[in-house]
């Protein structure tokens, strides 16, 4: 009896282990922080980092309400650059999003991911041995603490090694890996939030299997980072390189973003039919072609495309939903205004010789053949006319 309670106590201790270390999918992180959580210093102070912990009262870091990863260096490490700024260093170790130490294993050799430091990256570089304990460094420098703290809206990772700033030119080798955007000086601080929240959306798509929207969202940044709030519909990679349509959707992403409307799950479907929503397209609209809130035989539908996935991915300003295949253009008056009908025949009215005769079932639209009688009449004043006019020529030339 007691080895049998031994082995539940045993079984319950592994089952509250694993339920605890559970981390996070980096594409649908918890999206705001519980009221409960501690202050950043005091997270840091307890982990023992205690000169980074400092350092989070004077910087913008322990601001920012979005999910974080934190490469927090020992204090040991800190002595080896003793003319670094701490608030500044820890901007350069602060990401976007929630990137455990499982996932980081999974990145490309080289990934560069930009940091809270405008024109900074890091480098990961995970190493080559196929092994579940192999290393990850960042910057050269490895991380020795995995996943000392995640709460589902922070992540610390303890680094040992030697430590400096980032230089401006960490973020200039590009590739297919690299999570870099151009920076523009932030005239006020509402631009700053906006900007830091499409840095996290793109970051988390790209980590999520759309990197080709987050690509299209890379290349008109400076378009986007000005608008207030938007609401963005995605197609994922596998549908676009299935349907071989990479190059027509970057090119129409204006298309699937509603500028300055933060249209959640809630809101989409309290659509009327048939309303139109304006797009950063200028020539194209997108129109409810089917209200939702009919339940999953009937999704709703915009442009007749199907919302796959609602509230994808989202925060306080951007909301994303995904779509199986793009939006096409669909003109209001031809398609949307007017029901559609099905076609009829046209039957032109009875004239007035015919009133007395029966309706028939059908009446053809075109010309009926002529009778066999009324041709061969005219058959034969054709010949005779025809025989006639022969005649009369013939005659002439003999007198």
């Amino acid at each position: 009896m007691a080895f049998t309670a031994n082995i539940f106590i045993f079984l319950f201790s592994i089952f509250t282990f694993i339920t605890h270390t559970t981390t996070t999918n980096p594409l649908f992180p918890s999206l705001s922080p519980s009221s409960s959580s501690p202050p950043l210093s005091i997270v840091l102070s307890n982990l023992g980092f205690n000169d980074l912990a400092n350092a989070s009262r004077h910087s913008i870091v322990s601001s920012v309400n979005f999910p974080l990863t934190i490469f927090a260096p020992t204090d040991s490490s800190l002595l080896t650059c003793p003319s670094c700024s701490l608030p500044l260093l820890l901007q350069e170790h602060s990401v976007l999003g929630l990137y455990s130490f499982h996932f980081l294993r999974t990145l490309a050799f080289g990934t560069k991911i930009e940091t809270l430091a405008p024109t900074r990256c890091l480098t990961v570089t995970p190493s080559r041995y196929r092994n579940s304990s192999r290393a990850v460094f960042v910057n050269g420098v490895e991380i020795t603490k995995q996943d000392v703290y995640n709460n589902g809206f922070l992540i610390v990772h303890g680094i040992q090694g030697y430590v400096s700033h980032l230089s401006v030119l960490s973020c200039r080798i590009e590739s297919m890996t690299t999570l870099s955007f151009p920076f523009l000086p932030p005239p006020t601080a509402a631009f700053d939030a906006s900007r830091l929240m499409l840095r996290d959306i793109v970051g988390r798509l790209r980590t999520g299997g759309y990197s080709i929207v987050a690509l299209a969202m890379r290349v008109r940044y400076s378009e986007l980072a000005d608008l207030k709030s938007m609401t963005i519909f995605a197609v994922d990679d596998l549908s676009i390189f299935g349907i071989g349509i990479g190059h027509e959707y970057v090119a129409n992403l204006g298309l699937h973003i509603v500028p300055n409307r933060l249209l959640m799950a809630s809101d989409l479907v309290d659509l009327a039919p048939n309303s139109e929503l304006l797009t950063m397209d200028k020539e194209g609209k997108l129109i409810v072609t089917t209200a939702g809130g009919n339940g999953p035989l009937v999704p709703m539908r915009i442009n007749y495309v199907k919302i796959r996935n609602l509230d994808l991915v989202y925060n306080r300003r951007i909301v994303v939903h995904g779509l199986s295949t793009p939006f096409p253009r669909v003109r209001l008056h031809d398609q949307v205004a007017k029901p559609w009908v099905a076609p009829t025949t046209e039957v032109d009215p009875p004239s007035a010789v015919e009133d007395d005769e029966p309706p028939t079932a059908e009446k053809p639209t075109t010309a009926s053949p002529p009778k066999p009688s009324l041709l061969r009449k005219t058959l034969q004043n054709r010949n005779t006319n025809t025989s006639t006019s022969s005649y009369t020529s013939f005659s002439s030339l003999l007198y």
